[in-house]
């Protein structure tokens, strides 16, 4: 009899040990995107991180340890300057603090997101690429110190804002995003359109998932690596962002002196940390000592000449942008919503928001620091030897630009300040400080407000119409004043190229013959300066308009039809002929240009490749267009697919809807899910 109790004790005490079973199903449809459904948020997030790894497995874990500050370490001196830039900027020990600072039930919920993560490699190891594995396992600090790197010293500022000082706002990063109130509706709904366009790959590669708990159905996508959605759309209400055009980051000149460096008059010693750098060559380890000097404004990041640069950018005590960024995703009305981002932990981005109470609503969003007053120019460096320039607070959220329910029906973002989101004007620039946004609106904005400002009954097609719109605004404004001065030449390679222009429909779509031409005669321009009317922000849909010196324009449409005929053989060559869209074994003909200075809404960008012809590089990446009726209506699209991992059919199963500007259903409720499932997890 004892000796049953002790076996009964002791089959007790290992299934106490025992974890329960997790209550999470993942519903993979046709095109790769996990539909999870989940009892409770903790089991919703382990299933979350373990989808993800399936579709990005690779590149999560090797974003993760470029977060580390160790990728020199485990794959060579290629990645030396990515760790010291995370060392530099004290990202590894923030992460640290950051993960200490985590409230429930938050906290949980992140800690089952990476133990979703090492769990799918360790049960799936042979999916996962060797040279990858070193950085398992995963820990929640890994974590933070990629939301880091991506949100504060990516996108907020980067290295290579280094070399231009920010002078030239937002070039790398762009998104369209557009809000549709129901008085513009054909339909009387309010609809969302979510457009962001970045590099396609690395650190901006989007990640598209289905979040269902018992009460909550939420849609969208997040950046890989990141567990909290970017986009998103639930029942009741949906948000977007793009890049806006804060300045939240500051370069400040130190002058050197002794060691240390000059203020108020006196001298300050730098705070010094060492790190000793691994660095991986062949089979052996070398050591690299790195030292990191740190002023009041920040880390020294550059320095030469006797004089350095120092640092300081904001929202580096913003550890709780996971919680926020759960809130704005179950947000069930107007005032949970704005309620959830009040505390400003998402350092940047405009929020572009509609919901099904037919309210839309811009923001200026993100942290902007409180300058002090002073002639300094913000965009570039400031004077570092004086506490007159240094900032400690940002402007709170009622203190940002923002518009809600506008009179004119619609909002839209194009990467343009807050004063040009919609028409009649309804934010006063005078009204903020200098420093707040430029005032200035390149073509792809413009193009994205003459749209909407044309169009007073919008359905849901022309919306989706409008979305894939690669008309040149640029060819608007100039190509009449060029073909007047043209048509008189009596050469005949002009008189060819006028003919070709001529019967240009002023767009690039794959079958635009004429747009190969146009592109080459404006590269070889000087835009803006070659304008005869200059941008003012009293015509800002109008201006900049005509040729300043239309001889030397027609001089340049020579040597454009030259070139183009001698790379393609003739003048109107498809413009999808030239610009291709090359994945794995893909090759087909794009469509759609750089937002600026050409003025197309549907951006794309391309880098040259064999053959004078150039394959697609970034540009639209996640699509998604919303209506919020009694129920909703979503369509999306993924150019590069909803994997990256190689070998899988998902990483060009969207690449000809993109090349053929169509969207797919999103199966957002359980009866379209269950009719497209095509795998299942269980857990």
């Amino acid at each position: 009899m004892r000796i049953s109790l002790f076996f009964i004790t002791i089959i007790l005490f290992f299934a106490s040990c025992q974890k329960p079973p997790r209550e999470a199903e993942i519903l993979w449809d046709e095109y790769g995107i996990p539909h999870i459904y989940a009892q409770n948020a903790n089991d919703l997030f382990y299933a979350y991180g373990w989808a993800q790894t399936k579709a990005h497995g690779d590149l999560v874990l090797k974003l993760y340890g470029q977060a580390r500050g160790k990728a020199a370490e485990y794959w060579g001196e290629e990645f030396l300057n990515s760790d010291k830039w995370m060392w530099t900027n004290g990202v590894p020990a923030r992460s640290e603090r950051w993960s200490k600072e985590q409230v429930e039930p938050y906290k949980s919920m992140l800690e089952n997101y990476v133990a979703g993560i090492n769990d799918y490699v360790k049960q799936n190891p042979q999916n996962i690429n060797e040279k990858y594995k070193i950085v398992l396992p995963v820990t929640l600090q890994d974590v933070m110190a990629h939301i880091q790197r991506v949100l504060h010293f990516t996108f907020l500022f980067s290295q290579d804002d280094l070399d231009n000082n920010k002078e030239d706002w937002n070039q790398q990063e762009g998104s369209n995003a557009w809000a549709i109130a129901p008085s513009r509706s054909a339909s009387g709904n309010a609809m969302l359109l979510a457009n962001p366009h970045l590099y396609w790959g690395d650190l901006f590669t989007w990640f598209e998932v289905h979040l269902n708990l018992p009460d909550a159905n939420i849609y969208g996508a997040s950046l890989v690596g990141t567990p909290a959605l970017g986009i998103t759309f639930n029942e009741y209400l949906g948000y977007t962002h793009t890049v806006n055009t804060i300045d939240g980051a500051d370069l400040f000149e130190l002058t050197l002196v002794n060691g240390g460096y000059e203020f108020d008059g006196e001298i300050k010693a730098f705070k010094i940390d060492s790190v000793e750098l691994k660095i991986k060559s062949g089979d052996s380890l070398q050591t690299e000592l790195f030292i990191v000097k740190k002023s009041i404004h920040g880390p020294v990041v550059d320095e030469k000449n006797g004089k350095g640069l120092a640092l300081r950018v904001v929202a580096l005590d913003a550890s709780q942008i996971f919680k926020e960024r759960w809130e704005m995703a179950t947000s069930t009305n107007l005032d949970e919503f704005e309620a959830s981002m009040k505390s400003l932990q998402t350092p940047l981005f405009t929020v572009m928001y509609a919901d099904n109470k037919g309210n839309i609503l811009h923001l200026f969003g993100g942290q902007t620091p409180k300058r002090p007053p002073g002639d300094y120019d913000w965009t570039g460096v400031v004077p570092g030897n004086t506490s007159e320039t240094l900032w400690n607070e940002v402007h709170s959220y009622e203190e940002l630009p923002r518009i809600l329910n506008p009179e004119s029906g619609w909002l839209q973002n194009a990467n343009d300040p807050p004063w040009t989101t919609t028409f009649p004007v309804e934010i006063d620039p005078n009204d903020y400080p200098d420093y707040m946004s430029p005032r200035k609106m390149g073509f792809r904005a413009q193009r994205s407000a003459r749209m909407l400002e044309d169009d007073n009954s919008i359905t849901y097609d022309e919306l989706v119409e409008y979305k894939f719109s690669t008309q040149m605004e640029l060819a608007d404004r100039v190509l009449d004043d060029l073909l007047d001065a043209a048509s008189i030449a009596s050469d005949k390679e002009i008189k060819n190229a006028v003919r070709v222009l001529n019967r240009w429909n002023r767009t690039t779509d794959n079958a635009s013959r004429g747009s190969v031409l146009f592109k080459h005669w404006v590269d070889d321009m000087n835009f803006p300066d070659d304008f005869a009317l200059q941008w003012n922000e009293r015509s800002p849909t109008q201006l900049p308009d005509g040729l300043k010196d239309r001889t030397m324009a027609v001089n340049r449409l020579y040597g454009a039809a030259k070139e183009v005929k001698e790379k393609y053989g003739r003048l109107d060559v498809f413009w999808g002929e030239v610009f291709r869209l090359q994945r794995d074994s893909l090759d087909l003909p794009a469509n759609g240009a750089p937002g600026d200075p050409y003025g197309v809404f549907r951006t794309s960008y391309f880098r040259p490749i064999d053959n004078d012809k150039q394959t697609l590089i970034a540009g639209d990446t996640y699509v998604a267009v919303i209506e919020f009726g009694d129920s909703i209506k979503a369509n999306g699209v993924i150019g590069y697919g909803n994997f990256s991992q190689e070998g899988s059919i998902h990483r060009t199963d969207q690449l000809k809807l993109y090349s053929d500007k169509k969207l797919r259903p999103i199966h957002f409720y359980r009866k379209d899910v269950e009719e497209n499932v095509v795998e299942r997890t269980t857990f």
